[in-house]
């Protein structure tokens, strides 16, 4: 039968579309499987093991006081959610049976709420521990348990401005402030992943090749901190603002000779458990006042011009100056604080008798240049370098700055017109109880990174495993800013200071070195009229000082003085430090001393 010349073109036009078609279908499968082999196959891999890697957080270290009392660790909490799409009748009944009591819902309440076809619906957010692993283990269809890290703080408020606090589980896991905010890089570990084999709908099979890579987990940190100093400190500072009808306050409490912070406490304060609480309220309580809040010192202040009067040769402890009331300091007239005229005295009484008119003419004698060098070289106007996060440098300006003025030379001698922190403070002083040598002031003396979860008391390093990695901080010294001789000789000024003016300071069976501070609060257009803040800054024993201590009283109603308020805080903390650290009284240790000096009896 022969064939139509139509028939024929419709078979020819066919067998060049299938010809096509297979040319093309071959191009792109030699494009597929030679040019784009690879990306083809990472992307088959990625959907086969999952577009995102599932990521597995890491335990954040955990935080102690200097003997390991637990300040911060890691819990868990637990969402519950239902999935009611996929639940039959009775998972919905068995559901409601079983966690009306653990969830604190009535049943009815419950059915009602998984009838639907809803995907996904929370039951419960936040749950303990316990609750949470009590659902998980129920095991029911359509219940799903998710667990989240969470932050405790196991002594409530204490310690709280040093610690700082952890945000939400869910928004990051981030630490804030204190040293959870400073040492966040040190205390969150790295993260693991998990890259798992997958159904089509993109859930992990249970098994099947995987990927993982476990976490890295945070490191401790052992503080500088003692629990009951610190909690010493907080209680008789909430006492003194009580009791004085005062704003707040700051306690700072370091070693001289390390720079070990052993307690640090501002009032008010808040607990980190719930600090969501307080950040809707006064988020201000965050911030740690030792390290961030900016004061003018007042007359404790004197301690560091006397000190730079010494160093620098223009003053001894017996040189006189005339006190008349008042002196006139680059146009602006300086008058004490009682504004009475003192005669010829010594620079002894020029300390104890805190007189602004002998500080302002030891600082005219030394010269402005001479002054602000020594001043700076005891820390001011700079960070100290301690390890909380939030610390600011204080305010100290001095000749060649645009609002510097010569009256300032005057002012600035007697703490008026400069701006330090407490800790600030501290620190200077600390440097004069450690015979001139200034220490970096630090708060964290261990990080420990431990590949068992057990914890060991840090005074049995050695039982700590080989795979255990400790790194021990140790005391850093910042300068000499003063000779010995120069510092010996204000300890003693100091203390004839504290037994013939500041008695309130005075310790049973210790001398004290110590200073008071008065200072006018700042206001626009001047000073406050009745507003002060009153200070007292001291150490002891005087001769081998144990820890100085820092009192800072914010606008107290009773007394407006620093020996009035601040001396007796001093004065209850220092008694029961001695005791609590075991410092012998000054008559035991002479006694020591005595002895040792004399040897063993040669028979």
């Amino acid at each position: 039968m022969a064939v139509s010349s139509k028939t024929r073109l419709r078979i020819i036009t066919l067998m060049a579309v299938l010809s096509a078609a297979i040319l093309i279908l071959v191009a792109q499968m030699f494009r597929w499987q030679v040019f784009e082999r690879q990306g083809l196959l990472a992307y088959a891999e990625r959907e086969h093991q999952g577009r995102e890697a599932t990521f597995i957080r890491p335990r954040r270290g955990a935080i102690y006081d200097h003997k390991g009392f637990l300040l911060a660790i890691d819990t868990v909490t637990y969402d519950v959610s239902a999935s009611p799409r996929s639940m039959r009748e009775k998972d919905r009944l068995e559901a409601a049976d079983r966690l009306s009591s653990l969830l604190g819902k009535d049943r009815d309440q419950l059915v009602d709420i998984l009838d639907g076809n809803a995907g996904w619906i929370p039951l419960a957010t936040d749950l303990p521990q316990s609750q949470g692993e009590a659902i998980g283990e129920m095991d029911i269809n359509g219940i799903t348990v998710q667990a989240f890290p969470f932050r405790v703080y196991p002594a409530g408020s204490l310690a709280a401005h040093v610690l700082g606090f952890v945000n939400s589980h869910k928004a990051g896991f981030e630490g804030y402030y204190g040293v959870e905010r400073y040492y966040h890089v040190v205390l969150q570990g790295l993260a693991g992943e998990h890259r798992a084999e997958r159904d089509p709908e993109g859930n992990a099979l249970p098994v099947g090749p995987g990927q993982y890579t476990p976490p890295s987990d945070g490191r401790d940190l052992y503080l500088t901190i003692e629990r009951t100093a610190q909690y010493i400190v907080e209680g008789e500072l909430k006492r003194a603002v009580d009791e004085s009808g005062a704003e707040g306050g700051t306690v700072v409490v370091i070693q001289p000779r390390t720079g070990a912070i052993l307690a640090m406490a501002g009032w008010p304060t808040y607990d980190p458990n719930y600090f969501a609480d307080v950040f809707e309220t006064d988020p201000h309580l965050f911030s740690n006042p030792a390290v961030s809040e900016q004061y003018e010192p007042g007359s404790v202040f004197k301690v560091v011009t006397l000190a730079a009067g010494i160093e620098s040769g223009v003053i001894t402890p017996d040189s006189t100056i005339y006190d008349s009331g008042a002196i006139e300091v680059g146009g602006r007239t300086i008058y004490n604080w009682d504004r009475q005229p003192h005669g010829t005295v010594d620079m002894t009484t020029v300390l104890g008798k805190s007189l602004n008119v002998g500080s302002a003419q030891i600082a005219v004698m030394m010269g402005s240049e001479r002054f602000y060098s020594h001043v700076q070289r005891f820390g001011f106007g700079s960070l100290c370098g301690v390890d909380i996060y939030g610390e600011r440098p204080g305010v100290l300006k001095s000749p060649g700055d645009p609002d510097w003025y010569e009256s300032d030379l005057g002012t600035n001698s007697f703490g008026q017109g400069v701006a330090v922190t407490p800790l600030q403070m501290t620190v200077a002083v600390a440097a004069i109880a450690n015979d001139g040598l200034l220490m970096r002031p630090y708060v964290v003396h261990q990080i420990v990174e431990r590949d068992d979860a057990h914890w060991i008391d840090p005074r049995e390093v050695h039982r700590m495993a080989e795979d255990d990695h400790i790194r021990w901080m140790q005391p850093q010294t910042v300068r000499q800013v003063v000779s010995v001789q120069t510092a010996r000789t204000l300890t003693r000024m100091m203390t004839a200071a504290v037994d013939e003016e500041t008695t309130l300071a005075q310790v049973p069976g210790y001398r004290v070195a110590g200073k008071s501070g008065t200072a006018e609060i700042p206001v626009p257009g001047g000073y406050h009229p009745t507003h002060t803040i009153a200070s007292f800054v001291g150490y002891l024993p005087a001769d081998d000082p144990a820890f100085v201590i820092l009192v800072v009283i914010n606008k107290p109603q009773t007394s407006p003085w620093g020996g009035k308020v601040a001396a007796p805080v001093f004065a209850r903390i220092a008694q029961q430090l001695v005791i609590l650290f075991d410092v012998p009284p000054d008559h035991v240790r002479r006694e020591i001393i005595a002895n040792q000096q004399v040897g063993p009896a040669v028979h």
